[in-house]
């Protein structure tokens, strides 16, 4: 049987992961190790790179580069502006209620930016296993609403892998740690990853998993940080220097890298620079100093916004603080000392860091993968719907008819009438929020019940919200008097059609045989341009002169014919020309490597090698 995998599609990094006889296991990939960088971009020719190679041309071309995209999953182009003018995605003039970015001449929605990164998960595990790779469990974070989930099993579907589930993040990250292994207890998981932030309250019970009560915000993570040390940093730019460097995108993904890389040297140090070269004329080197308290000031307000949705967790799930057995961190984020001094402070206890926080949510999909598989047995997991369902009753107000923190799968009935004489048609308007008014909440849809012209009053309406366990909403409304019923899978308003699915779904199949074409060549051509570079500075170098004039043709002849080949779109004719250069510099390599041994050695004793 096929191997169901489990998928973390992060915002900052995404992993794929397997069970390996009871225990769950990264499955790496080639070019960046466990994680994946969640990050697409289109080149010269028009070739789409995804992970390692995407995320090397953020600074050199921001422009045709995307990443973070997962904050834009499911959101309409209103519900996104912040996301938006902090990123400076780069948004069509039609984005309306589907956001689409343009990178050269093409052009993606969320989705599509991250079915990219799916298949590149899903070819890792295919080249891992040896066999096609067609189902997967991905995480989502526990606060994604309804549209949000529907655009990440879109995202699924367009990259050819089948959804056995979604799993609330927080939820994988318990089943990771193996908090199955008490006999029974109250867990919080504090998820602040690169662009949500989730709290989940668990009840663990003979193997049992049951999520009690989740909160959190989908504006909140890791990138919010980075936002605020650039804007800080270019601050200071202007106040030194009076220049504005806010509108000059390749400035702006420099200061990022730099300032990410401050953050990470301040978890473990005292101090850092914030150091990066301007892209100016002179190439001016930066160096800002920064201090971890300095740093703690600037982010605090951050880290605080994190505080409300664990105090409404914990009153949903009728808890303090103290009556919690175990705490779990996960995300990215919670590296940050601060965080976890915070976390202690709340809950009174040392939170659980064992695991990797980038990787413990992959871990725990792959563990459900494996439930789901039928390989473990003696789990069951119980999750719940973050935010209430309901429809448009008179005057805007809102029927909640699922209650938030339902345990999914879960169903609920509600009898409804008609108001005016002679109505033919009821209109159900399905929305999903807390507030009372529909004004204040999310659409999901719209669908018209035909019913008989009665008096008002007369006809009874039974309206079922079924939610599945994947926390999508089917709808059901019927007249019980005729039996008259319409049945609709809730889409949100902000996802992709099933028109456009499908469209995606059978360019992708169209275009297979073409885009591993196309991928193999920028394989090829990427190991072509390391091969070429390193013999360039082979043949400059002293070893050089210790070869004959006759080797050194043959060497130079051979780099000629592979930077000729560079441009083809064959990658076997790249690969071949690559191989004649590597075969004509083999002599040139060994003596490289005896000079280079030989000028270790000079000087030392043999006792001191040894």
């Amino acid at each position: 049987m096929a191997p169901i995998v489990g998928i973390d599609l992060g915002t900052t990094n995404s992993l794929v992961a397997y069970m390996d006889r009871g225990i769950p296991r990264i499955i790496p990939d080639p070019d960046s190790g466990p994680l994946v960088p969640s990050v697409i971009s289109v080149d010269e020719q028009d070739a789409v790179l995804v992970g390692r190679a995407g995320l090397e041309r953020l600074v050199v071309d921001p422009h045709s580069t995307v990443f973070s995209v997962k904050r834009l999953m499911g959101r309409g182009i209103e519900d996104a502006r912040q996301e938006i003018e902090l990123f400076h995605f780069p948004i069509t003039s039609d984005s309306q209620q589907v956001i689409r970015l343009k990178l050269r001449s093409q052009v993606f929605t969320p989705p599509e930016v991250s079915a990219h990164i799916l298949q590149r998960l899903k070819l890792n595990a295919e080249k891992f296993f040896g066999e096609p790779v067609n189902q997967a469990v991905i995480t989502v974070p526990a606060y994604f609403n309804d549209a949000q989930r529907q655009a990440t099993k879109d995202a699924g579907r367009i990259a050819g892998l089948g959804v056995v589930r979604l799993v609330n993040e927080p939820t994988a990250a318990s089943l990771a740690y193996g908090l199955d292994k008490r006999k029974q207890g109250l867990v919080a998981v504090y998820d602040l990853g690169g662009g949500t932030f989730d709290i989940s309250i668990l009840k663990l019970k003979d193997g049992i998993f049951e999520v009690v009560s989740t909160n959190g915000d989908t504006h909140l993570g890791g990138d919010d940080v980075d936002a605020r040390m650039i804007a800080l940093v270019i601050a200071t730019l202007k106040q030194q220097t009076g220049v504005d460097w806010s509108d000059h995108d390749q400035a702006v993904q420099l200061i990022r890298r730099a300032v990410i890389e401050a953050k990470h040297q301040l978890t473990d140090q005292q101090a850092a620079s914030i150091a990066f070269a301007l892209p100016d004329a002179k190439r001016t080197r930066v160096e800002i100093p920064m201090t971890r308290p300095e740093f703690e000031n600037l982010v605090r307000p951050l880290i605080e916004r994190t505080l409300p949705p664990v105090r409404q967790a914990l009153a949903d799930a009728k808890l303090q603080p103290g009556e919690l057995d175990e705490v779990v961190l996960v995300g990215g984020a919670t590296r940050m000392p601060m965080v976890r001094h915070l976390v202690e402070e709340i809950f009174g206890k040392i939170p659980h860091t064992e695991l990797n926080p980038d990787q413990v949510v992959a871990l725990g999909a792959a563990v459900q993968a494996d439930i789901l598989a039928g390989g473990t047995q003696d789990m069951l997991l119980l999750d719940v719907t973050p935010l209430s369902l309901g429809i448009e009753t008179l005057g805007g107000a809102v029927a909640k008819i699922l209650l938030r923190n339902s345990t999914i799968p879960a169903s609920a009935t509600q009898m409804f009438t008609t108001l005016v004489d002679g109505q033919t048609s009821v209109d159900i308007h399905v929305v999903q929020g807390e507030r009372e008014l529909v004004k204040d909440c999310r659409s999901l849809g719209r669908f018209k019940l035909r019913v008989p012209p009665l008096p008002a009053g007369m006809p009874r309406i039974e309206v079922r919200f079924l939610i599945d366990a994947n926390g999508i909403l089917n709808v059901t409304a019927r007249d019980v008097r005729t039996g008259t019923q319409q049945s609709v899978d809730v889409r949100p308003s902000y996802g992709l059609t099933d028109a456009e699915v499908e469209k995606m779904l059978l360019e992708s199949f169209a275009h297979a045989e073409e885009d591993l074409s196309e991928r193999l060549a920028i394989d090829a051509r990427h190991e072509a341009e390391i091969v070429i570079h390193a013999t360039e500075k082979a043949l400059a170098g002293p070893a050089a002169t210790a070869i004959s004039s006759d080797e050194c043709l043959r060497i130079e002849t051979a780099l000629n014919e592979l930077k000729r080949v560079l441009p083809s779109d064959s990658h076997e004719l790249i690969r071949r020309k690559t191989n004649e250069l590597n075969q004509a510099t083999q002599h040139l390599a060994a003596l490289i490597m005896d000079s280079t041994v030989k000028q270790a050695l000079e000087g030392k004793k043999l006792e001191d090698v040894k």
